[in-house]
């Protein structure tokens, strides 16, 4: 029997291709004008070549997401890794696209976001630390802003800036409740300007959406001049192009912006650029990132964020919205450990098998079903296999999904890597090839109200019976249509553990109540934050952080991370 090492072990075991190789498999020429070494295993492309591209013939996007996340885990990444190699082990061309990992959750409760058992992309350790240094640069950006608004008060004010209504915090990438509400300028020569701010965390902030969303350079530097960072005393917004801030801000992000490349276990190409949260930003990795990918390949595998609800949804109403790119198909990833949670049992009681809790569990999986098949396109459900799964819980599963019609392939890519997911590619691949952009659809139109937008979700996304609001939340709403924002798409921010914003709420919960604690306007981004519960936009950390288990060995390697 084959020894079950950690991802970790795994990772460092594998023997990895220098980044040209992996290139070449894309016919990316091996000259400085078309990408640039960061190192020996990563490299970005240039901006030189990604122009060279645009009027080649675009590949099939295929997103992958989930259905509500548990402690008992479900392996979105793993799985879009494992899909991707074994696309490519059945004789097609195909990119795995993913979003970097945030620190905040590497050394808090999720730990790493690079895959997991033989279905990782490498190397491991760079790309959960500080892999290219991009969320630096957006840490870096944002908060020049935020220096630039304080300077420009403490010189006058020209502005005139209402300092009760800044609505642009700082930012930092790590998870630190400590900073979501702080005074500055408390003491020394800026003491007579004493306010309250806060930090969010960095794959929170409107920067990072923006990143994430802008076509090119040009793209990201008017969009950034758009942010509302603050309204005037007589309650007019100011945006960041009054502080001319969106130059500056651009030359930070300037080499930020261009793709990264990596390998999967299997020297398979892998971009990995941009990194929202998904359960209070939009969850997916970056524009151009995906478009370069569908340039180089036939099939593009990426991902969302979290379950269906939060990241697909996010995915398919802003990011395909606004870069006017369409999946072929949706992988809804599931576990057998996972279904039972959602049917009542316990972390520490999951090994064995219980099919009634798992039935009882399965309403979740269907209805991240039925809201795919709502945008118009065709799911499949990819089990992602774990060794204590009986065959009697998998069948069950299989009985289900053939019993509504929808495909299911059993993968067992974190034990096998490609070749365990080449059932899997080869059903994709099917749904792919008959998939027509005709029959996709957005769930809410523009024209429509943003309260009608948010209502529209909570009713057909998370099935709740209403939304509800303070007056003060309903006036912003009314305020930003009355500054010319009201087609813009909405984009909420909630727990991902449930459909509703109970996180403690299991499986597939009705007639429940979405409360809207709070709007924000991302006027830059081009979208509405809608933030429900008790979500917050700068996670604590958790009792026993994975941060506890992280450090250096005797000969100077990383142990703990995962």
């Amino acid at each position: 029997m084959r020894k079950i090492l950690s991802d970790i072990e795994i990772a460092r075991k594998a023997k990895l291709k220098p980044i040209k190789n992996i290139l070449k498999k894309l016919n990316v020429p091996d000259n400085p004008m078309s990408f640039s070494p960061m190192g020996r295993h990563i490299a970005k492309i240039n901006f030189e070549y990604l122009k060279k591209l645009k009027n080649k013939k675009e590949g099939k996007l295929i997103l992958v997401t989930a259905i509500s996340p548990t402690p008992a885990g479900e392996g979105k990444t793993t799985t879009s890794v494992g899909l991707s190699d074994g696309i490519n082990k059945i004789g097609k061309k195909s990119i795995v696209c993913l979003r970097e990992p945030s620190l905040g959750p590497s050394f808090g409760m999720k730990g790493g976001a690079a895959g997991g058992g033989y279905s990782q992309v490498v190397p491991m350790e760079q790309i959960n630390l500080h892999f290219t240094g991009d969320f630096h640069a957006i840490t870096s950006a944002h908060n020049l802003l935020s220096a630039l608004i304080d300077n420009h008060i403490y010189w006058g004010n020209k502005l005139n800036i209402d300092e009760k209504k800044i609505v642009w915090k700082r930012v930092l990438d790590m998870n630190d409740r400590a900073l979501r509400f702080i005074n500055i300028n408390t003491k020394g020569v800026a003491k007579d300007f004493i306010r309250e701010d806060g930090f969010d965390i960095t794959v929170a902030s409107e920067v990072m959406a923006i990143f994430c969303l802008a076509n090119d350079l040009k793209d990201l530097e008017e969009r950034i001049g758009n942010i509302t960072i603050a309204y005037s005393k007589d309650n007019k917004p100011i945006l960041a192009k009054d502080l001319n801030a969106q130059g500056p801000m651009t030359v930070l992000l300037k080499e930020a912006l261009r793709p990264n490349v990596t390998q999967t276990l299997e020297h398979n190409p892998a971009i990995i650029h941009g990194g929202p949260f998904a359960n209070i930003a939009h969850g997916c990795n970056s524009v151009i990132a995906t478009k370069t990918a569908l340039k180089l390949s036939d099939y593009v595998v990426t991902e969302a964020g979290f379950g269906a609800d939060l990241g697909a949804e996010k995915f398919l109403n802003i990011k395909c919205r606004k870069s006017k790119i369409w999946p072929s198909c949706v992988v809804i990833v599931a576990t057998v450990r996972a279904l039972k949670m959602h049917g009542g049992i316990e972390k520490d009681n999951l090994k064995d098998e219980n099919i009634d809790a798992l039935k009882k569990g399965i309403v979740n999986l269907e209805r991240h079903i039925i809201n795919i098949k709502k945008f118009g396109i065709e799911p499949i459900v990819a089990i992602n296999h774990f060794i204590l799964d009986t065959n009697h819980e998998i069948k069950t599963i299989q009985e289900f999904c053939k019993k509504i019609g929808v495909d299911v392939s059993v993968s067992k890519h974190w034990s096998d890597g490609g070749s365990g997911a080449k059932d899997l590619a080869r059903k994709v691949i099917k749904i792919c090839k008959k998939t027509s952009k005709k029959k996709f659809n957005y769930l809410y139109s523009e024209k429509i109200t943003p309260w009608e937008k948010i209502e529209k979700i909570a009713k057909e996304i998370y099935g709740a019976n209403r939304i509800t609001a303070s007056d003060d939340v309903k006036d912003k709403l009314k305020n930003f249509e009355k500054n010319g924002y009201g087609k813009l798409p909405v984009c909420i921010a909630k727990t991902q553990y449930s459909f509703s914003v109970d996180p403690k709420l299991k499986g597939a919960p009705t007639n429940h109540e979405i409360p809207i604690r709070e709007v924000r306007l991302s006027s830059g981004a081009n979208f509405i934050v809608v933030v429900c519960g008790s979500i917050m936009t700068m996670p604590g950390l958790p009792k026993v952080p994975a941060a506890n288990k992280i450090k250096l060995n005797k000969k100077g390697n990383t142990e703990g991370l995962f």
